[in-house]
């Protein structure tokens, strides 16, 4: 009898199979495309947009359509030899991001995206006008035209909290003040922006890491011209003003904040020079990660990942952890430097892990370096949950971050770790909600766009509490913008002034 029925029932059961199967292909026309790597005057090093997979009924893939399910082309009719490295990644949840780096400049540039050699969306996408490239030297004369374009925040909250408590900058004052204060036990850049170009003195024994600044001023003063400004930068890892009520503060540039300290905060020398190389000379950054998350959430290994060096005391606690508690925490060191290296205590070093690898694990867990541990960003952007220190350290974008909405929060001495990790692992949709909400966070606030962004609106806010003028010191060297022999651009920007 159950035969004969499941017989009777098979013609409708493949119907409505094959109805499931066409209903869930990607549609061309539904599909949508956006992102500011479809607009003509977002410059960035690596150019970006957005593919959101949507069915003939109008519903938005939640799962990958496969990795090769689009393909797309970017051309530009005066130039049939455009030299633009494309890389579609998938971010496993229905959307792919789409990257491109543009080794010339260009006009009216074309953006195709196809399925199946049907265009997708409004295909194809036309920067009209001059598109320029990373290395073409063409600043936008008005930074209100710029933020605009770029579509920046009016505020960020980190820089109205750090340039809170100084009601005024004197760069004359602060040139011999911050020498005398830190000149000779730090390591220090002097800059002077001056008509958009960059000049520079360096203090200390240490300044190796002048070269990250060096590279993002460039970039920056290439893309907008910058206002007339005279800054510090502390090229260490541990932010220096203390906060002393009875003292004047100085104000000092550093990549990280602390709660006893009063610098001002910039995006860290890691996440500046991923947003600068990406395509180019490092493998991790922003939009990397989002294509190497790993399994879906069901796929992962239900456990709690970490691996680094000894900075921090806290992290041979933590290794102590995942050896006592194995099936929870999967925690080793790779490296010793600050502290003996004891393998009774913490067992024996283990290989490096590729970061994409991390994302295997459904639990990650981000504790305090020498300093901040300026893996965060890069942790968020994946779709495991994170597990945050806390911490007096913080990087330009904490203020934003919720507990226990974009990750979940432990103590200092990791007391209640183990315990926080129980929990994730007894309320899996919610901690799976965290890790999509984190993930969103970095997908929102974390690209190349909003540090650009970030960079410019804190030049621009402390520019405007200068009392006195910026000056190009004694002893100044300038910084050159690097030539670009083999693909010049042709800066139609600067035409107009010279018209002008």
């Amino acid at each position: 009898m159950l035969r004969k029925l499941l017989l009777l029932l098979m013609p409708c059961i493949i119907f409505m199979t094959r109805r499931s199967k066409a209903a869930a292909a990607p549609s061309a026309s539904k599909t949508l495309i956006w992102g500011p790597g479809l607009e003509t005057n977002v410059v960035l090093p690596a150019r970006f947009f957005f593919i959101q997979t949507v069915d003939s009924t109008g519903r938005n893939f939640t799962t990958s359509p496969g990795e090769k399910t689009f393909e797309v082309k970017i051309t530009s009719p005066t130039d049939p030899y455009a030299r633009i490295w494309i890389q579609i990644l998938d971010r496993n949840d229905g959307s792919f991001l789409v990257r491109y780096r543009m080794y010339a400049s260009y006009t009216d540039l074309h953006v195709q995206i196809l399925l199946k050699d049907k265009l997708v969306g409004k295909s194809p996408y036309v920067l009209r006008g001059a598109v320029y490239h990373e290395s073409c030297d063409c600043p936008e004369p008005s930074g209100a035209l710029w933020e605009k374009n770029m579509h920046c925040p009016a505020s960020f909250s980190q820089i109205e909290s750090d340039l809170s408590v100084f009601p005024s900058v004197d760069p004359d004052h602060n040139t011999h003040e911050i020498l005398k204060r830190f000149g000779k036990r730090h390591s220090l850049c002097h800059y002077t922006i001056k008509n958009n170009q960059v000049y520079i003195k360096t203090h200390g024994e240490h300044v190796g890491f002048r070269i990250f600044m060096d590279a993002f001023l460039l970039s920056l003063t290439r893309k907008v011209k910058l206002p007339d400004i005279e800054f510090f930068v502390n090229l260490g890892d541990w932010p220096l003003e203390k906060r002393r009520a009875s003292e004047k503060p100085s104000p000092i540039f550093s990549w990280c904040g602390s709660n006893d300290t009063q610098d001002i905060v910039m995006p860290t020398y890691d996440l500046t020079e991923s947003v600068l190389e990406t395509m180019g000379r490092v493998s991790l950054d922003m939009m990397s990660v989002q294509g190497h998350t790993g399994p879906v959430w069901e796929q992962k290994i239900s456990k709690a990942f970490w691996r680094g060096r000894d900075s921090r005391k806290e992290r041979l606690e933590l290794v102590k952890l995942a050896r006592t508690n194995p099936d929870m925490l999967d925690a080793a060191l790779t490296n010793f430097f600050f502290f003996k290296h004891d393998e009774s205590l913490y067992g024996p070093l283990v290989k490096h892990v590729s970061f994409f690898d991390f994302f295997k694990y459904k639990h990650q867990i981000n504790v305090d370096g020498t300093v901040a541990a300026y893996r965060l960003p890069y942790l968020l952007a994946g779709d495991s949950v994170v597990f945050k220190h806390d911490s007096i350290y913080y990087e330009h974008f904490y203020k934003q971050l919720q507990p226990w909405v974009h990750y979940i929060p432990y103590k200092a001495d990791l007391s209640d770790l183990m315990e926080k990790i129980q929990w994730a692992r007894d309320h899996d949709e919610e901690a799976k909600r965290i890790a999509l909400a984190g993930q969103q966070f970095a997908r929102t606030h974390l690209m190349g766009d909003s540090i650009f962004c970030y960079y410019f609106k804190l030049f621009q806010k402390y520019a405007e509490l200068q009392v006195t003028e910026p000056k190009v010191r004694d002893g100044m060297e300038l910084v050159e913008q690097p030539k670009d022999e083999l693909f010049p651009c042709y800066c139609a920007r600067k035409k107009v002034r010279d018209e002008l």
